[in-house]
């Protein structure tokens, strides 16, 4: 039976159950935890110096009211970039190929956001949707395009990030399978194919970390606007 490249993206079961539930949980189970003790060891400094460095960077430009979500936008990037991560390897399942997964959590946020402006500074937040200064016949027109662009960007935060990771992983495998197929037939180019699927893969590997850093920001970005 011929199988489709896009077969790799079906979630798993197993005994009817599906399986993404535990591939969301075993990235938590990887990160190590911070002791009491006065010297950690070199992987938990190194997390909590990656920690600290990302948490400052992604909160600097937010005011007070908004360093409250410091902790939820850090486990959701550490979340995402584990998962993205563990997706690259062979006989692995990566849950945020799924536009499902990824949609389930731009949309909670990115309302939990728009809510938060319209709680605290509704003025400010409802100014968004009309620059200042426009000529008062596209007011309305205005007001209509900015109200289309503010319940798209969720869409554009799962899309983003399904795409970029489901594009990768179907490229490496489309390279991947084309270079076992001439390995008996043309070894020279095969040993080409090769070199380029090492390269791809560790594009992949900048990718993964990226699109869970760019999924963040994006998030502190519109929260920026409402806080």
């Amino acid at each position: 039976m011929n199988l489709s490249f896009f077969d790799q993206f079906m979630s798993p079961t197993l005994m009817g159950i599906p399986l993404i539930t535990l591939a969301i949980s075993i990235p938590w189970l990887l990160l190590p935890t911070p002791t009491n003790r006065w010297l950690n060891n070199r992987v938990i400094t190194l997390q909590s110096w990656f920690i600290n460095r990302f948490t400052q960077q992604l909160m600097q430009p937010l005011n007070q009211g908004g360093h409250k979500w410091a902790v939820l936008l850090t486990a959701m990037m550490l979340f995402l970039i584990t998962i993205n991560l563990l997706g690259l390897l062979p006989y692995t399942f990566t849950p945020t190929t799924q536009l499902s997964m990824n949609m389930g959590f731009a949309i909670p946020l990115w309302l939990a956001t728009v809510l938060v402006g319209l709680r605290n500074q509704p003025t400010t937040s409802l100014g968004h949707l009309l620059p200042e200064g426009t000529p008062g016949p596209l007011i309305p027109i205005l007001i209509i395009i900015e109200t289309i662009s503010l319940f798209i960007r969720p869409i554009a935060l799962g899309v983003r990030l399904t795409a970029n990771l489901t594009a990768g992983h179907l490229l490496m495998q489309l390279i991947a399978t084309a270079a076992f197929v001439m390995t008996q037939s043309m070894p020279a180019v095969a040993a080409l194919t090769f070199t380029v699927l090492f390269l791809l893969t560790l594009l992949e590997l900048a990718v993964a970390m990226i699109q869970a850093y760019v999924f963040v920001l994006l998030l502190s970005l519109y929260l920026q606007e409402n806080v």
